[in-house]
């Protein structure tokens, strides 16, 4: 009896320190996933990113597994994401938010007046207020978002108090008279760190627009050579305006040039090809016209060229490279034909191309401690390639002192880690878990150059 006792009592004592060390493994677990869940999305009216993890916009990204991680740093408009980048909040893994024209986002539905702005946290912080912007009456859906798009007077300014969230907070604003497609733009400014969050709504104004415009008129075409050729049409009407004309040839969308524009300059096209264009205007809610009249046109037959061009000159290095990559410069080379690109060489191997006529390229890739012997070789638009440049020899440095990443390993903010080939530093203190690789979690790990 009193073995069977101890043999109990040993047995509980078991159970308890297995369900301690479960306990504690579930509490790391969900301390970590507040951290890499980062951290908030305004959810009505659904903002883009939103949108994009429902599958009402697509071709979004990775922020489908992200809404909520749109941190960038605070300040706006005098500091924050740059230009172009707003709706990324500046992050490179969430860049396809930074297209913009009027008909790549859904639109959810608004009036001008007092709106509701609801915000889900994932992980609350301390908070300096919340504000909202709104483009201009007369701003460019087709042109990137830019500060000079927006009203950077915010319409709505909430005051944070330095305190946390609850988990959804409602704010009742007072929005703008505005009519047709408008974003509006939600910032979160945080308190106990530099950064803020970025969130986009695309905002459709007023009753939807179903009226497409007119078709364009007596489409012509002139100026047709090798590579290049002009196209002229008449203008387009519609019920509110006309926001600008696409070209297609087939079904494919070769040029887009604004309302005021009733021409286009085609370039790039291909040597000694027919084409048959047409064009169709666009209204601001994505409507679109009948397509115009259409243009048969052959481009010029290039000459047969044998003739490479000039050797580059002049290779040097500017700067100083790292232990990942060096600049390159030349002079450029000439041909009768013109220079189409440059290719750089390490040795007997391409490493690098430049279509056009750039005579500089910054080459990446390259290994830490390691010696390179780079020449340049100019092409033309028949593929002729010229001789090599004069030889250059870049020994890089070695790279920073970084350990290979590992699940299950504490990290410390500016950690430096190798995955797959790259480097990355750690943005936020965090204990990685199997499924956090740096690639995946543009919240946890910048890439470093």
């Amino acid at each position: 009896m009193m073995f069977q006792t101890r043999l109990d009592s040993r047995f509980i004592q078991r159970l308890m320190l297995i369900g301690g060390g479960l306990l504690l493994v579930f509490a790391c677990t969900f301390a970590f996933s507040k951290i890499v869940s980062a951290h908030g999305y305004i959810n009505d009216p659904a903002s883009r990113a939103i949108q994009c993890k429902n599958g009402l916009n697509t071709n979004c990204g990775p922020i489908i597994y992200e809404p909520q991680s749109l941190e960038g740093p605070k300040g706006f408009p005098a500091a924050g994401p740059p230009d172009g980048k707003i709706a990324s909040a500046g992050l490179a893994g969430f860049a396809q938010l930074d297209q913009q024209s009027a008909t790549r986002w859904n639109k959810v539905n608004m009036t001008s007046g007092t709106n509701n702005f609801t915000w889900n946290f994932t992980a609350r912080h301390a908070t300096t207020s919340y504000r909202y912007f709104i483009t201009k009456p007369d701003w460019n859906p087709n042109a990137p978002l830019t500060r000079a798009q927006f009203d950077l007077t915010p319409f709505c300014t909430i005051n944070g108090n330095g305190q946390q969230p609850p988990a959804t907070l409602t704010h009742s604003c007072n929005v703008p008279q505005r009519d047709g497609y408008h974003v509006i733009l939600g910032v979160w400014d945080i308190a106990d760190t530099q950064n803020a969050w970025y969130v986009v709504i695309d905002a459709q104004f007023g009753p939807g627009d179903s009226i497409a415009p007119t078709a364009p008129t007596n489409l012509e075409v002139s100026n047709v050579g090798t590579t290049t050729a002009t196209l002229t049409w008449g203008a387009s009407t519609d019920n509110i305006a006309v926001t600008g004309y696409e070209v297609y040839n087939g079904v494919n969308v070769i040029a887009t040039v604004p309302a005021s524009q009733t021409s286009a300059n085609l370039t790039n096209l291909l040597a000694g090809t027919t084409y048959n264009l047409a064009v169709k205007a666009f209204d601001a809610s994505g409507n679109r016209s009948p397509s115009s009249n259409s243009v048969q046109f052959t481009t010029t037959e290039l000459p047969v060229d044998v003739t490479p061009p000039t050797n580059p000159t002049g290779l040097h290095v500017m700067g100083t490279p790292t232990s990942t990559s060096v600049t390159l410069m030349w002079n450029a080379s000439t041909d009768a034909s013109g220079i189409a690109g440059y290719r750089i060489y390490n040795g007997n191997t391409v490493i690098a191309t430049i279509t056009g006529t750039a005579t500089e390229k910054v080459v990446t890739g390259l290994s830490p401690n390691s010696q390179y012997t780079f020449t340049v070789r100019a092409y033309d638009p028949s593929n002729n390639e010229s001789g090599d440049s004069n030889a250059v020899t870049v020994s890089t440095p070695d790279g920073p002192s970084a350990t290979p990443w590992e699940p299950n390993t504490a990290y410390a903010v500016n950690a430096l880690v190798s995955y797959n080939g790259k480097v990355y530093k750690c943005t936020q203190a965090h204990t990685s878990l199997p499924g956090w690789e740096p690639s995946n979690v543009p919240a946890l790990w910048q890439l470093q150059p």
